[in-house]
């Protein structure tokens, strides 16, 4: 697993969500280093963890979380001999205070959560330094009851700040007519009287400050100054037993280092184990079970990022086959559809609960690695198809029956042929090797490979050819179309240009082969047909030859109604009504409307070539060949009734 996966798969904007849920700095640092598990027993750790936690919410609890301001650089020092502060003392104090809290509560909600009940179980509130703290601090000062001493020293101190008031008083009356203002304030932390500059020499004392103007002297009477120095000495004495209260609290503190540290990793865990559980909770998230085995079945999935309003997905990997080959039109939801598949299953493996019904299974895989996206990189200078190769190349050197590989348009970024080839010779390897695969291609060269080969599966988009929208619905068993013409016709390209396309790529010839050279059946071409005379009109254009014979089965003809090609799947019958296969359906078509294209002789090699491959689908020709070989009880070939057709 690695991190460009974790980026294309959006595995990053879950763990950046994950990361804002956590209310502490500890648990972000948690959610922040935290990957998906290839152990079972880990990620199963987790999920079980995250369920607790989500029933906790559920059941309407709250949760005496602490945020821990400042706690984690408290114990960053703690042992280093540090004095602290007053407000650093009184934190620790508050947060050992919701240590106790959360350790009742988890108490009471040991029958809900008995798992991460134990984190609150192994803290510990520390009652003692509780209460030592609660005496000896309170609103972020010393209080006298810190010490005998303190409290002597602070006694003196009211004293003689009370006499200097008095002695402050008496000159404010004895030198009023020198006053600038008739006040006291402060100066150098000494209490002082503002005089007038001119009247200076009435009033004895020291000068220790003056206005901006320089009008006005703060001056100090001598009357106040002996007990103002008295004062200075008290404050001196009481700030050297501030010094002594706070290192006996911080030594204190300090002994209990292994008890704070142990709350702060066990309030930190619990902070992102309900982070995880708000998060799952926030898509929907339900208990997947996970697996040694190395398979994925997701029922009614959804991809986290698109809300409740998306498709759900119904899928499966590793159990009746290894790789499953998606297919379908642009914007029909391929690509959502391999993403949710690695990412859900990647979260499943973080722990959490995922949007998916119930039933859904997930295994323990060792490497999830995707291929999603052109990954251009303009530092490195690679090309789409070069930094495909890249992807390919580690891929390969994963692939295992442990590994889930995501492969997004199978061929692209290079020459289709070379591309189709290389697709299915890697396809081959990493079957040979055992690896979970999900590919999606436009090609039907690799739709074939998936139909013929054991262990591999093709699944298809949903379209709605009337109404020609995408119905983001993964179909398993059967290949998709493009589209493309359909899209292309809705949206207005010159029909002339739509009809000349539909010709030339049933007229699509078979590669010559080499010499001596077997092309895989899946390599050749879906139509195979020879080259044929044409009509050509005025200005001589090209154009279908007319209809010169009864129409047969499997001869292509142009549908008027449609503007379309399709295949003949039952010749006319006494009524002139012909059956014709378009995408999949079958319609019937007065024989007037329609027009022989190319005859089934061009378009299929030899004349024993099985039309059931064309009309047929792979679950009837399944059972077709097992009902050849023995009776099975309650298998059944379902056909469409030729008289209810539309």
């Amino acid at each position: 697993m690695n991190e460009t996966t974790y980026r294309k798969l959006e595995l990053d904007r879950i763990l950046e969500k994950l990361t804002g849920m956590c209310i502490s700095s500890a648990g972000k640092k948690l959610a922040e280093r935290h990957r998906p598990s290839a152990l079972r027993g880990q990620a199963e750790a987790w999920l079980q963890e995250t369920y607790e936690a989500a029933c906790l919410l559920e059941s309407g609890a709250s949760v005496p979380l602490s945020p821990m301001e400042g706690i984690d650089s408290f114990l960053a020092l703690i042992g280093k001999g540090r004095i602290y502060t007053e407000s650093e003392l009184e934190q620790l104090a508050v947060w050992l205070v919701s240590v106790s809290q959360m350790k009742k509560y988890m108490a009471s909600k040991s029958n809900i959560a008995p798992t991460i009940s134990t984190y609150a179980e192994s803290m510990d509130d520390c009652p003692v330094l509780r209460a030592e703290l609660n005496r000896c601090i309170r609103f972020g000062q010393l209080t006298d009851q810190a010490s005998a001493e303190l409290a002597h020293i602070r006694r003196h101190m009211y004293a003689t700040e009370e006499k200097i008031s008095r002695k402050l008083e008496q000159a404010l009356s004895k030198y009023r007519a020198s006053l600038q203002e008739y006040v006291v304030s402060k100066r150098k932390d000494r209490f002082v009287i503002a005089v007038k500059r001119e009247l200076r020499k009435q009033v004895p004392g020291t000068v220790l400050d003056e206005s901006a103007s320089g009008q006005t002297l703060f001056v100090e009477p001598h009357d106040v100054a002996e007990l103002q120095a008295e004062l200075q000495q008290w404050k001196a004495a009481e700030e050297q037993e501030r010094t002594v209260i706070l290192a006996l609290l911080s030594e204190a503190a300090e002994g209990f280092a292994n008890e704070l540290k142990q709350n702060l990793d066990a309030m930190a865990a619990l902070d992102f184990i309900l982070a995880r559980a708000k998060l799952s909770l926030s898509f929907g998230g339900k208990r997947v079970q996970l697996t040694d085995e190395p398979m994925i079945r997701l029922i009614g999935a959804r991809h986290p990022l698109l809300g409740a309003d998306s498709v759900p997905l119904t899928v499966e990997l590793g159990i009746g086959w290894k790789q499953l080959i998606i297919t379908g039109p642009n914007t029909g939801g391929k690509t959502v559809t391999l993403k949710t598949i690695g990412l859900l299953t990647l979260m499943a493996q973080s722990g959490l609960l995922i949007p998916a019904e119930q039933g859904s299974v997930v295994g323990a895989l060792e490497h999830v690695i995707a291929d999603v996206g052109d990954g251009q990189s303009l530092e490195q200078s690679l090309s789409t198809f070069s930094s495909h190769i890249r992807v390919l190349t580690e891929m390969l050197t994963h692939a295992g029956p442990r590994a889930l590989l995501l492969l997004d348009e199978m061929a692209a970024g290079t020459d289709p042929s070379e591309g189709i080839a290389l697709s299915i010779a890697l396809l081959e390897k990493l079957l040979e090797r055992g690896a979970l695969v999900v590919a999606t291609t436009h090609f039907n060269e690799i739709k074939t490979f998936a139909s013929h080969m054991p262990g591999c599966q093709n699944g298809r988009m949903a379209f709605d050819p009337l109404s020609l929208k995408p119905l983001y619905v993964l179909e398993m068993g059967e290949a998709g179309d493009s589209h493309a013409f359909a899209i292309a016709r809705r949206y207005g390209l010159s029909e002339e240009v739509l009809q000349r396309a539909e010709r030339l790529l049933i007229r699509k010839r078979q590669p010559e082969m080499e010499a001596g050279v077997e092309i895989q059946p899946w390599l050749q071409p879906a139509a195979v047909h020879a080259k044929r005379p044409v009509e050509r009109a005025r200005g001589g254009e090209e154009r279908p030859r007319k209809l010169v014979k009864a129409l047969e089965q499997g001869d292509a003809v142009w549908i008027y109604p449609l503007k379309r090609l399709g295949i003949v799947f039952r010749p006319a019958d006494e009524r002139g009504n012909v059956i014709v296969q378009v995408q999949k359906q079958k319609l019937t078509f007065n024989q007037k409307r329609l027009k022989l294209h190319i005859e089934r002789e061009e378009l299929y090699p030899g004349e024993d070539y099985d039309l059931d491959i064309v009309f047929e689908t792979k679950q009837n020709r399944k059972n077709r060949k097992l009902m050849s070989r023995k009776h099975v009880e309650g298998l059944m070939i379902e056909t469409p009734d030729p008289d209810k057709l539309p």
